[in-house]
């Protein structure tokens, strides 16, 4: 199985996402913001950081990138799934490849702690192979609280991946994570890229990357 991990100016999680995956046992490439051929990927993953060092708004500068559009085309097309974690879901959002948008926290201030996220729909190549009912993941972000204007049609469609246990940021619904209607990405605050050992935190991350590679292994 191959990952293209996407690095954008100011992408900083982008080699925690390339040792997380090869524990999780993909191939993995970096996939410069200016590459314009990805579709041979199984698994394309937008890292955290601050894209274009995140002026103007996060992920808005990011969403202008040639490779966003080779993105587009791939989601489309189900060349396989994308993951976007805190910046990358902040840049799927300002993209509009995913509802809603994030804002500020609201206690204004940057957050970094672990939190405790559940899973609410396991049916998807994200979630069908996580075992646990509750993983343990960190956040790092000021512009994590998620919100959407039709917040009732996003859970009527079983669009909500994760949900925290303690709302951190403010976001509506306590959402972490949601799916686009296709089910082929997901955009979500925490990071599971570093949290992929027990001598990271517990090793809870790498149930979402592994259930990534079993889905697609079993499809």
């Amino acid at each position: 199985m191959k990952a293209g991990i996407i690095v954008f100016p100011g992408s900083n999680c982008d080699r925690d996402a390339e040792f997380a995956l090869n524990m999780a046992g993909f191939k993995t490439e970096y996939i410069w913001h200016d590459y314009e051929n990805i579709k041979d990927y199984n698994l394309i993953f937008i890292p955290g950081g601050f894209s274009y060092g995140d002026y103007l708004r996060a992920g808005a500068l990011a969403k202008f990138s040639p490779v966003m559009k080779q993105i587009e085309k791939y989601i489309l097309n189900e060349n396989g799934f994308v993951l976007g974690v805190c910046n990358g879901f902040q840049i799927l959002t300002e993209a509009e490849i995913l509802s809603g948008a994030l804002t500020k926290n609201n206690s204004l201030k940057f957050i970094c702690k672990d939190v405790d996220i559940k899973p609410i729909n396991r049916e998807t190549a994200f979630s069908r192979y996580i075992t646990k009912d509750s993983l343990t993941i960190p956040i790092a972000h000021s512009e994590g609280n998620y919100y959407i204007e039709n917040y009732e049609e996003l859970k009527n469609k079983n669009l909500i991946a994760f949900e925290y246990i303690k709302n951190p940021n403010g976001s509506i619904g306590n959402i972490a994570g949601i799916y686009n209607e296709t089910f082929n990405v997901l955009g979500m605050m925490p990071h599971p890229e570093r949290n992929s050992l027990k001598i990271l935190g517990n090793g809870d991350g790498l149930e979402i990357l592994l259930s990534i590679r079993r889905s697609l292994e079993n499809e």
